[in-house]
């Protein structure tokens, strides 16, 4: 896998996942308590052999840029790289401000035009799912093919929020939709789930093929696509127009996949895998999912009752608290009598020492506050009995500083401070929310 060249995209402002993305771009949000969403692809990349990889970046990448530093570093012996590649002006015209994933890859191009590459991976930075690569690339050789192209199948309740390809008998791309939503439109992107079957996937009656966001292109290809054209998006310029007039084949995979485009797909993306049968495991052994070392220690618990939750490393949980179904993040701090159920809680960046009388809240969670439905951010001072449920079922709320509401969830933001008593419809109330 030597000739393979990996290029992540970090992805744009991520209006979706804002207040998560008010200090980090997207594949810097934490996942699972100790990892990033960035962790994935490069971690699926590791496991498949792939190891000079790219990350192109551009907002508010400081986070990431440290991440990616402290996590992923090589012996000399062996030539690989994760390096970043950040939106920069040079002295050659068009460079500065990328303009789309397309145009991001076009800025760099003198990168993967150096000897020894043969083929180039594009990933996304904010996806969550396990895949071996070495099995595309063997799709991709024994299809001769100019691009591939990962589909997942998906049902109809499904297909009208993805890009919806049609091949034909050999698997060669000769359609593209973006989001159908009529009948006839879902009807002209429609396979027979039959032909999905015979290649050892089994459809379950699902009849169309989705795609991924996931290429393999030989160099050359992706070269003269970029160097010809000034399209800017690979999903809604560069790939149909490839399908026109170059070999695009598809790639079939059927295991757990999931965007991490929005607050509600974050979230419930976090407390499924804090379930007891998780649709994606973080436990594989042949495929782990690497990260940061932090050499923090393990994690306390006082008399405290914890059910289907994951619980990072280096956290202190007091005496009779209870949390169900929840995720907590590294170096949480909760008090006593705390309850949390169905949330997110990201952690800590470092540890505080308690100052006798000190005035400021302490990082962490106070004794007696309840947490439901909520993601809560990384820094957060929460004090005694704070209140953070969103029992009105308000669906947004305006931008604020402390909380607001995505998605019908209470997101506490990075660095906030709820003071003893808070109440999340009290703050709501006090901003003219009703």
């Amino acid at each position: 896998m030597r000739n393979i060249t990996a290029l992540v995209l970090g992805g744009g402002r991520g209006t979706r996942l804002y207040p998560l993305t008010k200090y980090r771009s997207k594949p810097a949000v934490p996942l699972a308590g100790k990892y990033r969403l960035i962790d994935i692809p490069l971690s699926n990349c590791l496991n498949s052999g792939v190891n000079h990889i790219y990350v192109l970046t551009q907002f508010m990448s400081v986070s990431l840029h440290r991440h990616l530093r402290n996590a992923y570093q090589f012996d000399p012996y062996h030539g690989g790289f994760v390096e970043i590649l950040a939106a920069q002006e040079t002295m050659d015209e068009n460079t500065g401000w990328y303009q789309g994933t397309a145009d991001a890859v076009r800025k760099q191009l003198r990168y993967i035009q150096q000897p020894g590459i043969d083929y180039v991976l594009i990933l996304s930075g904010d996806q969550l799912y396990r895949m071996d690569y070495r099995q595309m690339l063997a799709t991709h050789q024994e299809s001769g093919a100019d691009v591939t192209i990962a589909a997942l199948p998906v049902d109809e309740s499904h297909a009208s929020a993805l890009g919806i390809m049609r091949c034909d008998e050999t698997g060669r791309v000769v359609g593209f939709l973006e989001k159908p939503q009529t009948r006839d439109e879902l009807e002209m992107v429609r396979t027979d789930p039959a032909w999905i079957d015979a290649r050892g996937i089994d459809s379950r009656g699902r009849p169309f093929l989705a795609s991924m966001g996931i290429y393999l292109f030989n160099r050359q290809t992706l070269v003269d696509a970029l160097e010809k054209t000034n399209y800017r998006d690979f999903g809604r310029e560069v790939f149909p127009a490839s399908i026109r007039s170059r070999h695009v084949h598809m790639h079939l995979f059927d295991d757990y996949w999931e965007d991490i485009g929005t607050i509600r797909a974050f979230f419930e993306a976090n407390l499924a895998l804090a379930s007891p049968s998780p649709p994606f495991s973080l436990v594989a052994p042949d495929a782990p999912i690497y990260t940061r070392t932090r050499f923090l220690p393990p994690s306390y618990v006082a008399d405290a009752v914890i059910r289907d939750s994951l619980i990072a490393d280096g956290c202190r949980i007091g005496r009779g608290s209870r949390i169900e179904n929840s995720i907590i993040g590294v170096r949480c701090v909760i008090g006593e009598n705390v309850t949390i159920r169905n949330a997110v809680l990201m952690g800590a960046d470092f540890y505080e020492e308690a100052l006798p009388g000190a005035s400021q809240i302490p990082l962490g969670i106070g004794s007696g506050t309840v947490i439901e439905q909520a993601i809560i951010d990384k820094n957060c001072r929460i004090g005694r009995n704070v209140r953070i449920v969103n029992e009105r079922g308000w669906e947004e709320t305006p931008d604020a500083d402390d909380c607001v509401v995505r998605d019908g969830i209470a997101v506490v933001v990075k660095g906030a401070v709820l003071p003893d008593g808070w109440k999340l419809a009290d703050s709501l109330a006090s901003r003219g929310v009703h």
